[in-house]
């Protein structure tokens, strides 16, 4: 069976998470960091967005196979797949410009967080 859905998103989450470890590469470059953050910031900032999207992303993409594996709905996994590349694109947004916790960071956060656990429940759902 394949997985179309869930290909879309994995691919344009990990284009994301590229540009994210692109990015941790190049703020060391500029600030010629070669290990950790330096006690920097903006470096810390950076190895933040990159780790936080590695830690969510692949719990999402496997409860997003196993719901479409399964016959979950395909408009359910879309809204899933947005929900997840805007959540980690707006957390990371607001992360780069700040250190100090904002609402569109908290927004982010949330709703990852929400998204992981829809899916989680969907999965659930589906195999009862």
């Amino acid at each position: 069976m394949s997985v179309p859905v869930t290909a879309l998103y994995a691919a344009v989450l990990a284009i994301l998470v590229t540009a994210f470890a692109i990015n941790v590469t190049a703020t060391r470059m500029k600030l010629r960091i070669s290990l950790g953050d330096g006690g920097n910031s903006l470096m810390s900032r950076a190895m933040r967005i990159h780790g936080n999207a590695i830690e969510y992303i692949p719990v999402a993409l496997l409860l997003m196979i196993a719901y479409e594996l399964n016959g979950g709905s395909r408009v359910v996994l879309h809204i899933a797949g947005i929900a997840l590349v805007a959540s980690r694109s707006l957390h990371a947004f607001a992360l780069w410009r700040s250190d100090e916790p904002t609402l569109s960071r908290g927004a982010g956060q949330m709703l990852t967080r929400l998204t992981i656990a829809a899916l989680a429940i969907l999965n659930i759902l589906k195999i009862m």
